[in-house]
């Protein structure tokens, strides 16, 4: 198995208490700590306000954040989790995406989506389309991609976007462009998509959820002519270890209180459905167990988000110490 780790960035609400001159810091220490140890990939989320409630908490820019962890780190590969299509044209995209590519020595990651949060769309102007439409923008993006990292040139004309000779150079220094990421589990739409242009996919990480999408996948695959086992599925979990139960259960409580006065009792409590009963959350050896389970099913990605590692790194270093070593 495969493992990147989530840098706190604000939009969990994971930098509160911390000066936001003092948040560029936390970050980079934790990239640079995850570039000389064994994870493969560091994430962020691109979104602009806070979840579960949007607040006046800092949310640091996912592509700000992808050109300065390039220049900060060695041998991390970088990722979004995932990109919103439509927050920005996708030809100007292709362009920073590769220049990124290029200043981190072709490290970067391409996770892309049709995107979700309705509030900040609208706040920021961009409407909210219909699901079909943002699936639409999805495909046609993903394809002026291709094209612009491939040939260095992109001519499209589709029912969302128009590009005509737009230039793409530099172009990645990664053969065949940068690694592509789909993420979400749409059923009818978003893993067609997938199975037709993703080297990655991203989805539900139950045991249930995990199996159901594959399966899912793998029929797109058939009908669109793509090859299943060519493409990487991978999962992202939330994590609250300890040695302990009783440890496990304290460190689930903190999260909680954190977030309590910001968000309210309700939505603080209701973000623990996001780690109960799911592979992320034990002591090493259950953790491990629930791991080896995924494996099993085909999850050969996984990208770890610990609440707390803006304060305190020994969980992840826990986690670095009795998880990683048994599983990758």
């Amino acid at each position: 198995m495969r493992f990147g780790l989530f840098v706190p960035q604000g939009w969990r609400h994971d930098l509160i208490g911390i000066d936001p001159a003092e948040h560029w810091g936390v970050m980079k220490g934790l990239a640079r700590h995850a570039d000389a140890g064994p994870w493969e990939s560091i994430w962020v989320y691109d979104h602009f306000h806070p979840v579960p409630k949007p607040t006046h908490e800092a949310v640091h820019e996912a592509w700000s954040l992808m050109a300065a962890f390039a220049a900060a780190t060695d041998r991390v590969r970088l990722g979004q989790m995932c990109t919103c299509m439509a927050y920005r044209n996708p030809m100007y995209l292709a362009k920073v995406a590769a220049t990124i590519d290029v200043i981190s020595g072709g490290r970067v990651e391409m996770g892309i989506g049709a995107g979700w949060y309705e509030n900040e769309w609208r706040a920021y102007g961009y409407g909210f389309p219909s699901p079909g439409d943002r699936l639409g923008l999805l495909d046609e993006g993903v394809q002026i991609f291709r094209q612009a990292w491939e040939h260095g040139t992109a001519t499209f004309e589709g029912k969302h976007y128009q590009v005509d000779q737009a230039l793409c150079e530099p172009r990645p220094l990664q053969p065949g462009g940068i690694p592509m990421w789909i993420a979400g589990g749409g059923e009818k739409v978003t893993l067609k998509i997938a199975a037709k242009y993703a080297d990655f996919t991203n989805f539900d990480g139950s045991p249930e959820g995990f199996t159901h999408k594959s399966e899912l996948l793998a029929r797109h695959c058939e009908t669109v002519g793509t090859d299943f086992a060519a493409i990487v599925r991978s999962a992202n979990y939330n994590v609250a270890i300890a040695e302990t139960e009783a440890g496990v259960e304290a460190k689930l409580q903190e999260a909680v209180d954190r977030l309590r006065p910001h968000v309210g009792d309700e939505r603080a409590e209701a973000s623990l459905g996001a780690y109960r009963g799911l592979p992320g959350v034990g002591t090493p050896e259950q953790i491990v167990e629930n791991l080896r389970g995924m494996q099993a099913r085909g999850m050969t990605y996984g990208i770890f988000y610990f609440p707390d590692a803006a304060y305190d790194r020994s969980s992840i270093e826990l986690f670095e110490r009795e998880v990683i070593p048994h599983v990758a």
